[in-house]
């Protein structure tokens, strides 16, 4: 077997530069696994070539984010090693539980939802809805390189953790369908890791590649182990439980275990908290642990 492999998936609106960005993504792993397994952050740190970050959002958007309006938040967040007391009372207000309950009930009316929501989720709408219908090609752009990374560790026998943020969970996802129902690839992903995943939302489950497909065909076949995690305070993971809704996968037996875990993200920008954020989940205790274990039944020292 080849080392193992962490190929991380990032979800909607532009990314910082390739290099900038994969940099950032990794200074909060690695803590988070420092804090967490010091030993597994040192071997990682010895094999660079184990973290991987598949690209997409460029060919999506067209754009780079300017990387000096995350560091900050990166670099506070690295020196808080745990959430605080407001951070959690902040993550848990009512105000957002409030919202979330209407969201939620939004989500099964797509409809009403589109005529209801506000500017900033209009654009997610209208971007969902790009990939969905492949608007000119362009859901088959995106998931283009994830799809070549993943052949290339099939092809160099590397076990794969393959870690879906937001959006990035459901190009994971339709990249592993395709594969494995239309491709008839062997591959297989040894760790499916989602962040923050709108999986659970009616409106991306009625997109979703298979879909249409019948009980034995509309999942991946290609997935041995999923852990869901999500933020207390989520407005884009409305639906936390990936083991009741995909217990499909479970009775189909195409997957030996789905697992939800609740974390608290405490990340902030400019002092607000933003508890979707990638750097938040990837410095989260228990998604270093996670990883950890992973890395630990596929490395040694």
């Amino acid at each position: 077997m080849g080392k193992p492999l962490i190929i991380f998936v990032s979800g909607m609106k532009p990314k910082p530069a390739p290099d900038e960005h994969k940099h950032a993504l990794w200074r909060c792993l690695f803590e988070g696994l420092q804090r967490a397994a010091p030993d597994v952050a040192s071997q990682l740190a010895a094999n660079p070539g184990s973290f991987s970050r598949a690209q997409w959002t460029y060919a999506f958007y067209k754009t780079y984010r300017d990387i000096s309006i995350d560091l900050p938040g990166i670099d506070a967040l690295l020196r808080q090693a745990e959430p605080s007391d407001a951070d959690v009372r902040e993550a848990s207000a009512l105000s957002t539980r409030i919202r979330r309950a209407i969201y939620l009930a939004l989500d099964a009316v797509p409809f009403i939802a589109s005529r209801l929501a506000n500017a900033d989720m209009r654009v997610t709408l209208q971007d969902v809805h790009r990939y969905v219908t492949n608007d000119k090609g362009i859901a088959d752009q995106v998931r283009a390189d994830l799809e070549q990374r993943l052949i290339a560790a099939h092809d160099a026998s590397r076990p794969v953790l393959l870690i879906g943020h937001s959006m990035g969970s459901v190009i994971a996802w339709d990249t592993l369908w395709r594969l494995s129902r239309e491709l008839q690839h062997p591959l297989r992903v040894d760790l499916f890791m989602t962040l923050g995943s709108p999986l659970g939302n009616h409106v991306i489950q009625r997109g979703l590649q298979g879909s249409s497909s019948d009980a034995a065909t509309r999942y991946p076949a290609n997935i041995r182990r999923w852990v869901n995690l999500v933020a207390i305070g989520e407005l884009t993971a409305l639906d936390r439980r990936m083991q009741r809704d995909y217990a499909g996968m479970l009775e189909e037996g195409l997957v030996d275990a789905i697992e939800d875990y609740d974390v608290i993200n405490h990340y902030r920008e400019n002092g607000r908290l933003l508890v979707h954020s990638e750097y938040g989940y990837l410095v989260n205790h228990t998604t270093a642990g996670i990883i950890a274990d992973w890395w630990r039944q596929h490395d040694s020292p």
